[in-house]
């Protein structure tokens, strides 16, 4: 092909290759992305961790306790003044905030309406003296009428995307108070200290710095109402502008400004989790106990109370009252949590990001799009793809600097934000980067192996076509296709193997390997197994196909002895030899992992290359025995469907050890395993003894006597027939497994529904 068509035919490749990194940028402008996004966002928060705050803010905490000892809710609101005047007047806190809404339903619905109404007035009194204390106010959970006439709940009205007028925007639930102890009489005020406690979306990442509504006030969000009087700023500080939020002094300098997204929203820059070291709660039932005495108890009881505050908790600390008890349902998931926590834990984080000025920022955007957003994804995905497409198919260095282009970008990412807090996109242009490389090499494949077709055409006239294609033994042309079997799947697997590779040459390392699988090889197929690939290391076998046999599962258990039984003798053997090996292979062991069941058995791969092979649910299991065996500290493990069709045609020949039930990954259901601990006539009476130990201790592990089954699993490690630092490459075994579990549920028991089974986590 001419250089010149053949350069075309590149460009031209590109141009239709463009499509996709359009189509990812569609789809993160169009919110398609962010549920992916927002992971990678909290896993940025993950890995920067919680940081300190210039601002200390306090939680007291309306839980199940403070419920109990004051009662069920609505409570009297003279609780909520008495509460929040101590912690004012006596713990010198700058700012209370109530993180939820004063609503009148409340009132009407309490079986005490006098005590109810009293209180509220009593509240009210005191919030007119305007102490630094802010009430709730939400628009979301309310229904209102929209311009079509129907009815809907009602969410926080965005200026960029509400289409409702002004007129037809409803203010928020307010809450009022009555300023008379007289209930005949209606004297309703509200409060000046006023914040908004919505969420975008009831989500724990935006708020809405700022809501409009049709009675010309501007509602300001909580956190920022509480950093104005953390500031000591007065009513009527906070002032909007198009992209931000001022704190204006009363001299008319501005003490800080708050950036906007999207002209009114704000995102959370999470400082801390819930449950911090960083972070101190307090009972409400604690706090309504110390006001009640500074109102009625005795002057020992008030000094014990001013000593309570003294220690200096609450001095010059913004205090956030929240519900927290999980009957609230005033819970949510956050960057830093992992699971539900109390959500007034947003408006605390709010109020870090503010008083620090560690806003979250984007790169911003242009008419209504994220130019630079776009631009990021294209340069790495031309960066990426076009390493993924030099050298060819085979080049792997291109393609390892390709895969390092994507790792920077990932690292570097996760830098800017940790010392930054800037937010760079990382789905659209990982996805794109990925997506346009893998069709790139895709595309590649075929021309290559396009250009080996017209290699083969041209040459097939001077070369014998038995060179090319070899017919099976049975002069049949091998079709694809299979059938279900019932098996044993055989999987072992060299420990630490990457080990070998670096300390030996690809000569030595070629030899030992060569060695070693002609060993294990040489024993499956004595024991009547049939080899299916290898892998590396790894040596894939089947026991039952293709020719059936009512033992497999007997023949699998009994070969996986014997091939440990010829390691030991090549461990020797090897390490007698001197120099020629590292110390490494004189300790190698091998771990393998069986599993009997119904399995598809036949040729499978394409049309003109394929293998005999096994696959299904069952050989995946097998895979799952191999790898896992190594959490366990056993070098034989299988599943009891093993130990059962072993024990039915093998008798007690195999020597079996029960290690518990788990639940492999990708699986949901429990599966009990056992460890080959060896051939009858090859047991010490040591190791039946260990055995018959470490079953009475997995015994009272289940039975969760945590020290009952400690005593015993030290017993049976010192019995153990694989001991770390004594049997060659041994560093753990099932005793030790278990002595770890045991000691750590000691102390951290697990929860009341526990079964003992153990979900694994990797595969």
């Amino acid at each position: 092909m001419a250089p010149s068509k053949a350069k075309s035919l590149s460009y031209l490749r590109w141009l239709l290759l463009l499509p996709i990194p359009v189509l990812w940028c569609v789809a993160s402008h169009l919110g398609w992305l962010a549920f992916f996004e927002n992971k990678f966002v909290d896993w940025r928060f993950q890995y920067r961790g919680e940081i300190e705050a210039p601002v200390n803010v306090v939680y007291v905490d309306i839980d199940t306790l403070s419920l109990n000892e004051i009662g069920n809710q609505p409570w009297s609101r003279s609780y909520y003044a008495r509460v929040a005047q101590t912690l004012i007047d006596e713990g010198k806190a700058r700012a209370v905030g109530f993180d939820f809404v004063f609503s009148d339903v409340g009132i009407a619905e309490s079986a005490d309406l006098r005590k109810i109404v009293h209180g509220n007035a009593d509240f009210g009194r005191y919030l007119l003296k305007n102490p630094p204390v802010v009430l709730a106010a939400a628009y979301a959970g309310r229904k209102f009428t929209d311009i079509n006439g129907h009815e809907k709940e009602r969410a926080i009205p965005l200026v960029t995307t509400d289409r409702r007028r002004p007129q037809e925007i409803e203010p928020p639930e307010i809450p009022r108070f009555e300023t008379s102890a007289d209930p005949n009489k209606h004297a309703f005020w509200s409060p000046p200290n006023i914040g908004l406690i919505d969420t975008i979306d009831n989500g724990t990442r935006v708020l809405p710095a700022w809501a409009p509504n049709n009675t010309g006030i501007t509602y300001y969000h909580m956190a920022l109402e509480l950093a104005r009087l953390y500031w000591g700023l007065p009513p009527g500080s906070l002032k909007v502008r198009y992209d931000a939020v001022d704190f204006v002094a009363p001299d008319g300098s501005v003490r800080s400004s708050v950036p906007l997204r999207d002209r009114q929203l704000l995102e959370i820059n999470w400082f801390t989790a819930w449950h911090s070291p960083l972070v101190r709660h307090f009972e409400f039932s604690t706090l309504f106990a110390a006001a009640d005495t500074f109102a009625t108890g005795t002057e020992e009881d008030k000094k014990v109370a001013k000593d309570f505050f003294a220690e200096g908790a609450f001095k010059d600390a913004v205090v956030l009252i929240g519900p927290v008890d999980p009957l609230l349902q005033d819970l949510a998931t956050t960057s830093l949590d992992d699971h539900a926590v109390p959500k007034v834990s947003v408006h605390g984080n709010m109020l870090k990001t503010i008083v620090s000025g560690k806003f979250i920022r984007h790169f911003p955007v242009w008419r209504g799009l994220p130019w630079i957003d776009f631009a990021i994804v294209f340069a790495l995905t031309l960066l990426v793809s076009a390493f993924a497409a030099a050298g060819g198919v085979k080049g792997a260095l291109s393609k390892l600097t390709a895969a390092l282009l994507l790792t920077a970008y990932v690292f570097f990412a996760f830098w800017l934000f940790e010392h930054q807090q800037l937010v760079v996109p990382m789905v659209a242009p990982l996805g794109a980067a990925f997506t346009t490389s893998f069709a790139s090499i895709i595309w590649q494949l075929i021309d290559e192996e396009k250009a080996k077709g017209r290699i083969k055409g041209m040459f097939g006239a001077y070369v014998s076509p038995q060179l090319v294609d070899r017919m099976v033994e049975s002069g049949d042309d091998p079709k694809l296709g299979g059938h279900d079997a019932e098996i044993t799947a055989y999987f072992s697997d060299i420990q630490s193997f990457s080990t070998f590779s670096e300390k030996l040459g690809s000569g030595p390392l070629v030899e030992l390997m060569n060695e070693y699988l002609t060993a294990c090889t040489d024993i499956v197929q004595n024991e009547g197994g049939t080899l299916d690939k290898y892998i590396g290391d790894a040596v894939v076998a089947m026991f039952g196909a293709p020719i059936a046999l009512p033992d497999h599962a007997y023949r699998a258990c009994v070969a996986t002895q014997l091939v440990h039984q010829k390691l030991a003798e090549l461990r020797t053997k090897w390490s007698s030899e001197g120099g020629k090996w590292p110390e490494i292979v004189w300790k190698m062991q091998s771990r393998i992992g069986l599993n009997s069941g119904v399995c598809m058995i036949g040729n499978m791969g394409s049309r003109t290359r394929f293998n005999y092979t096994m696959m299904g649910d069952n050989v995946n299991l097998a895979a799952r025995m191999e790898s896992g065996a190594k959490s366990w500290g056993a070098y034989t493990m299988c599943t009891e469907a093993t130990k059962l069709a072993c024990e039915k045609h093998g008798g007690d020949r195999v020597v079996f050890r029960p290690l518990g039930r788990i639940v492999v990954k990708g699986r949901s259901q429990a599966v009990p395993i056992y460890e080959i601990v060896g051939l009858k006539e090859t047991i010490t009476h040591q190791t039946s003894e260990c055995i018959e130990i470490f079953a009475g201790g997995l015994t009272k592990y289940y039975a969760r006597d945590w020290d009952g089954a400690v005593a015993l699993f030290r017993r049976s490690s010192a019995a153990e027939f694989n001991i770390p630092g004594k049997t060659p490459g041994v560093v753990s075994n099932p005793s030790l497994v278990y002595l770890e579990i045991t000691e750590h549920y000691k102390h951290e028991p697990p929860p009341e529904n526990w079964d003992g089974v153990y979900v694994m986590k990797e595969k």
